[in-house]
């Protein structure tokens, strides 16, 4: 079996929610609906694409492959703008002591409330996660503070500026930035404006937030599901394939696509596999040893992925649902961004990335018969971000 990809006997049967390896659901029975009607009070909502690839399916034998192409959602290159206006919205609300934050306020009343009592949002970013909650703090005319890797190119940090926020370089990684921002919401104010920590990524006594930014993703998902329906004539998806990064979006798929509510419709659930770089294979270290497990990360292309440690709110999801943890080299995710153009699909390495993770995991068969790769295969890519600059690997 090929050495990238690591099938998680751990799968199995498993389906969400399961409330002995799953965190607490935040949401409402309604609660689905009520994030989709608050995406679409934001300015320009409007769902995003999904391509279909018919000429990779039929060189991989598939049936479909279909790209959810996040290249642009609100304006912005990246899906995270709906977990950050989500978390934001809610979080906002029940610092000012409203009960849960989803029961209608508006964005204006609410920025109003906030900018009365001097809030602030503080939180760090390898790039798009800090330009998402930078725009939200915009929408509500409140301040944000947003941490960032020494590492990080100086014309992502222009594009977080633009969106009016400060920004502040750590020496150090994106964990070390993580620190630096859970430091400056919790320290003592010394005349500063009271902050909100808006983080996609949870850590023990700090899980609520990071779990309204899951509950975020789901307007994607259910976009999704309806357009996979209609490009295929009726049918639904079979393999979903995602970036892990701290994973959220990966938790978010995973839930999703491992969900109850398919069986009671009468829809089959659908295989998930994450994909990581080489560089930062958290999720693959800690399937593999059976325990969370932070890594060492080193430069990749892949910066959005470019995380040690898994939120710890995603791994008992990851654990339990995703079926195979890929790995993928900077290279082979350049390819992928270069064969996607050719489509007329303006993504990142990070979204880019799961094509590739799906190409490895055809090329071993048994890969393919333990995943159920086949000509009755509808595999969605989860295409994360739009085109950015980088340095293409040699």
């Amino acid at each position: 079996m090929s050495s990238s990809v690591h099938i998680n006997p751990e799968a199995g049967q498993w389906r969400w929610p399961d409330v002995n390896t799953s965190p607490t659901a935040l949401l409402p029975l309604d609660g689905e609906a009520k994030v989709l009607a608050f995406h679409k009070q934001l300015p320009s909502y409007d769902r995003t694409p999904l391509h279909s690839l018919q000429s990779v399916a039929n060189e991989l034998a598939l049936g479909h492959v279909l790209v959810k192409d996040e290249s642009s959602r609100f304006g912005l290159p990246s899906f995270k703008i709906l977990g950050a206006s989500w978390a934001v919205y809610r979080a906002v609300a029940e610092k000012l002591g409203h009960a849960t934050g989803s029961d209608g306020m508006r964005l204006s009343a609410l920025g109003a409330e906030a900018r009365s009592k001097g809030l602030k949002l503080v939180t760090c970013t390898e790039g798009n996660w800090g330009r998402a909650v930078a725009r939200m703090a915009k929408y509500l005319d409140i301040p944000a503070v947003i941490y960032v890797p020494f590492n990080m190119l100086e014309t992502a940090r222009d594009l977080i500026r633009g969106e009016g926020a400060e920004l502040l370089a750590v020496d150090g990684n994106y964990d070390d930035a993580v620190g630096a921002a859970k430091r400056r919401a919790e320290g003592t104010d010394n005349g500063r404006a009271a902050a909100v920590l808006v983080m996609d990524i949870s850590w023990e006594g700090y899980e609520t937030v990071p779990q309204y930014v899951v509950e975020g993703y789901q307007s994607m998902l259910d976009e999704a599901d309806d357009q996979v329906f209609e490009a295929t004539g009726g049918k639904y998806a079979t393999h979903a394939i995602v970036p892990v990064g701290c994973g959220s979006i990966a938790q978010a798929v995973t839930q999703h696509f491992k969900g109850s509510w398919r069986e009671k419709k009468g829809v089959p659930r659908a295989a998930v596999m994450a994909v990581e770089p080489t560089t930062a294979a958290c999720l693959r270290t800690s399937v593999e040893s059976g325990e969370m497990t932070t890594v060492a990360t080193g430069d990749t292309i892949m910066c959005g992925m470019n995380c040690g440690t898994l939120s710890t709110t995603a791994w008992p999801v990851l654990r339990r649902g995703v079926d195979a943890s890929v790995v993928v080299s900077d290279g082979q995710s350049h390819r992928a961004v270069q064969e996607l153009e050719t489509y007329g699909i303006e993504a990142g390495p990070c979204g880019a990335a799961t094509l590739a993770a799906l190409r490895s995991a055809c090329e071993d068969e048994s890969v393919r018969k333990a995943l159920g790769l086949d000509a009755a295969s509808v595999v969605v890519l989860c295409c994360t971000e739009g085109r950015r600059e980088y340095d293409a690997p040699s």
